[in-house]
């Protein structure tokens, strides 16, 4: 397991002191912003959802590249409240399926809903997780509820739930980016993930993403996004 730290000094955002420097901004006509924008656009429209995750081997540079596209999000103050722990030895790979299915198996039988059973029924989502063993990479994403000075004292992060969001929206994006792809997946409780790899109390794990190539027989339900006009509110 290698976990990669996006707060390090040589993040240019990151300065202890009150110090301001020039913002690197290229200004691009209108024509330019327009293309780029709808460019950008039809690449993220097409990711897709996908649990059929081949093992196929991926370059771990590749992987520190998308954590460290992760880490460039905003966050409250620029605290920085995540850690990203990347998981590729199969041992744990393993035990977090077994933990996983564990969990995943009772809420199927006995916790869900038949609303919710019948709402994710078009999926195909049942308790058994192998993309958990499949994928050559798991990213499981760790919120910092708040730090430590000192090795004692408790000091408050500000907006991490939204500062987490935008980061693991960043995240999404760079995997579909790099030609990869994921499943965000949240078994619930999810709080085994902190056991296994063996995380402070000052942090909670929110979502686990595999990451990889999709299997050359990989399934996606056909399912469309809604319009515009079903998701812009224009005042």
């Amino acid at each position: 397991m290698v976990t990669f730290e996006t707060n390090k000094i040589e993040n240019m955002e990151l300065n202890t002191e009150n110090k301001f420097i020039d913002l690197n901004f290229n200004r691009k006509g209108n024509e330019e912003m327009l293309n780029d924008s709808e460019i950008f656009y039809l690449k993220m429209n097409q990711r897709r959802t996908v649990r059929d995750i081949s093992n196929d081997p991926i370059d771990p540079e590749i992987i520190k590249n998308i954590v460290l596209t992760a880490g460039t999000a905003p966050s409250g103050a620029n605290i920085q409240p995540w850690k990203f722990a990347v998981v590729s030895d199969n041992k744990l790979k393993n035990k977090i399926r077994l933990e996983a299915e564990i969990i995943e198996k009772k809420s199927f039988e006995k916790l869900f809903s038949q609303q919710k059973l019948d709402d994710i029924a078009f999926t195909g989502n049942n308790w058994e997780k192998p993309f958990l063993t499949e994928a050559p990479y798991l990213i499981v994403v760790f919120k910092e509820k708040y730090r430590i000075d000192n090795g004692t004292n408790k000091i408050a992060n500000y907006y991490p739930n939204e500062s987490i969001g935008l980061a693991m929206g960043l995240l999404f994006a760079a995997i579909h980016n790099a030609g990869l792809v994921t499943i965000p997946y949240t078994p619930h409780p999810i709080s085994f993930l902190k056991r296994i790899l063996d995380r402070p109390d000052n942090e909670a794990p929110v979502m686990l993403l595999p990451v990889g190539l999709p299997k050359d027989d990989a399934k996606i339900p056909d399912k469309k996004r809604k319009s515009i006009e079903e998701i812009m509110l224009n005042y």
